[in-house]
């Protein structure tokens, strides 16, 4: 459920960010931070999915916002451009990847069980 939230958290922010673009050196900070959590978030639901191809590209995401250590901070036209290309992966990530649900734990009282006894 977390990862659902933040998915649609990131998809908000990043629609937000791209119509309001030329008010968004203000809140860069605070905007990076959501999108690099909201990426890991989904990069471990991926890996716990054994989709490494998504864990990749959430990574790349991941580290492209990280607002801790700027390794790639791209800037005008291309940062644009970077948070458009999110949109959509951000999105497909809400519909490919689910969450597996939990399984109940059998009850011992139960009067059919599913093994007998030797």
């Amino acid at each position: 459920m977390l990862a659902k939230i933040m998915k649609m958290v990131c998809i908000v922010a990043l629609i937000l960010t791209a119509l309001l673009w030329r008010f968004v050196a203000a809140y860069q900070l605070p905007l990076d931070l959501v999108l690099c959590v909201g990426a890991l978030i989904v990069l471990l639901q991926a890996v716990r999915a054994s989709e490494y191809l998504w864990a990749a590209g959430f990574l790349v995401i991941a580290v492209v916002f990280n607002p801790v250590i700027v390794i790639l901070r791209p800037s005008g036209d291309l940062s644009l451009t970077v948070v458009l290309l999110c949109i959509p992966a951000f999105a497909m990530a809400l519909i490919a990847l689910k969450t597996p649900l939990l399984l109940s734990i059998p009850s011992i009282t139960d009067r059919n069980p599913g093994s007998r006894s030797l």
